[in-house]
């Protein structure tokens, strides 16, 4: 805490007409912030001329409370430095709770978001999923991006934003959408978000009533299931199959329906024709909206990237969003929505209201980096580099497992889906390949039902290619001695 917050916390406290004298006022107040390690161990306290100064006290007042606190053990005076909290209030220790306080319960929405909320234990390593390769992105372009709209940023971008994004960057997206995904959409349509999780949140709670079903991808991107718990819809799990998703007509009428059809999340599968037609006819029936996350489109490699759902869409039904966390690099935290025209001007409020607008400086420098063909130059680098990766992880899995570890996916994203046989402990795995430096992500985390099938899904992506081999040899190593 510096010397003002110190100030600002005592002024108020202090009561120049009540019958306890004020250097008893300013020891009791001083004690407690010293006691609930507000002013931890070490810290420096005003000069006492200085805090007399300020609060308007006698300084024989404050030397007073300062001298209490020294005799108690408090405070400590180091000569010619000045008065400093005793080293022993360094640790915070932790507040017991009352003897007649009741338990303090999430409610069950809560409850049930906290469960489907896992936090990973490491964020950098070998086999995490999503993780970007981060060394080779072109910095010093993007800090030439940066760098210069700073020097020229207006000062209304130093305000609170409600227009859906820089109109600039709106604009180049649904321009590069047209070109590289076939999405209709005119820029207005195009909003900027703070993240596709929170934008997956917010049009939860916008488009469906608390109890509503959602019809979720099994097994399928756990962020999205948190996303629904946390609007209270009732998550209604689909199997997804070699095609993608597989409506059951036996499944009840969703309100929203979540999907990955250009690279499942995470099995890998792409979508076929047919299918995408027969869920847009399924949200037709139903008067549902589709929720598609486009999360990793643009690293296809067995073609072109293909067009997104939303190109087929003859209703307005399809709310398509994509994320520059994949591409660019997972914190600058921004994304964006292409939505139905009669959802920008409600959800563009509520986003303002609710979540706020992402920096309008970092937004005008990715325009820029678009502009300028930084952003393609890039995405052909890594697709060229996450092809190559996957393809040192198939063979480095052959040679050392045979046909013991059959993969799955592999047409685009960042990701293979390594199968296991039935019965095999993915959670005692992910235990034991973590000591040694190796984060796997059991397969099971992703099902909202009983699990149906076991397996691992192995990130690639952010694997240097001379740290491949390693990484598969260990990962083989734990599996030998589990698959006999």
């Amino acid at each position: 805490m510096s010397n003002d917050w110190i100030v600002d916390y005592l002024q108020p406290r202090l009561t120049r007409n009540g019958s306890e004298h004020l250097s008893r006022q300013l020891y009791r107040q001083l004690r407690e912030l010293i006691r609930l390690r507000r002013l931890a161990g070490g810290s420096a306290l005003p000069a006492s001329r200085t805090l007399a100064q300020t609060l308007r006290l006698g300084r024989n007042t404050v030397l007073s409370a300062y001298d209490q606190l020294a005799a108690e053990g408090y405070l400590e005076s180091r000569h010619g430095s000045g008065t400093y909290v005793c080293e022993a209030f360094g640790h915070a220790a932790p507040q017991s709770a009352r003897a007649d306080a009741l338990p303090r319960q999430l409610s069950l929405r809560g409850q049930a978001l906290a469960n489907a909320s896992r936090l990973p234990a490491r964020k950098l390593g070998a086999f995490v999923p999503g993780q970007p390769e981060l060394e080779l992105f072109p910095h010093k372009q993007w800090r030439q991006c940066l760098n210069r709209r700073q020097r020229s940023a207006p000062l209304a971008w130093l305000h609170y934003q409600h227009q859906g994004g820089l109109p600039e960057l709106r604009a180049i997206l649904s321009q590069y959408l047209h070109l590289t995904r076939s999405v209709r959409c005119q820029p207005e349509q195009v909003v900027i978000v703070p993240g596709a999780q929170s934008a997956l949140t917010l049009l939860a709670q916008l488009l469906a009533e608390p109890g509503d079903t959602a019809w979720i991808e099994e097994p399928g991107y756990t962020g999205a299931q948190a996303a629904m718990l946390a609007a209270g819809l009732r998550c209604q799990a689909v199997r997804v199959d070699e095609q993608g998703l597989r409506p059951d007509p036996a499944s009840d009428p969703p309100r929203l329906i979540y999907v990955t059809p250009a690279h499942q999340y995470p099995t890998g599968a792409v979508m076929s024709l047919p299918r995408r037609l027969e869920l847009l006819a399924q949200a037709r029936c139903h008067d549902s909206w589709i929720v598609e996350d486009d999360y990793d489109g643009e690293f296809c490699y067995s073609s072109a990237p293909l067009a997104g759902l939303q190109s087929l869409d003859q209703d307005g039904r399809v709310i398509y969003v994509g994320t520059f966390s994949k591409v660019m690099f997972p914190g600058l935290k921004l994304a964006y929505l292409i939505l139905p025209a009669e959802l920008v001007d409600p959800y563009r409020r509520c986003q303002a209201r609710l979540q706020g607008e992402g920096s309008y400086l970092q937004q005008a420098a990715v325009a820029d980096f678009i502009e300028q063909g930084h952003f393609a130059r890039h995405i052909r680098h890594m697709r060229e580099l996450y092809q190559r990766r996957q393809q040192l992880l198939r063979h480095a899995m052959e040679q050392r497992l045979g046909s013991a570890l059959p993969l799955h996916g592999g047409d685009a994203g960042m990701h293979l889906l390594a199968e296991l046989p039935d019965g095999f402990d993915e959670w005692e795995l992910q235990t034991a390949a973590a000591e040694r430096q190796l984060w796997l992500r059991p397969l099971a985390r992703h099902f909202l039902d009983t699990p149906y099938r076991n397996g691992l899904v192995l990130g690639y992506a952010g694997i240097a290619d001379h740290a491949m081999r390693p990484a598969v040899q260990q990962l083989a190593d734990l599996l030998e001695t589990r698959l006999k």
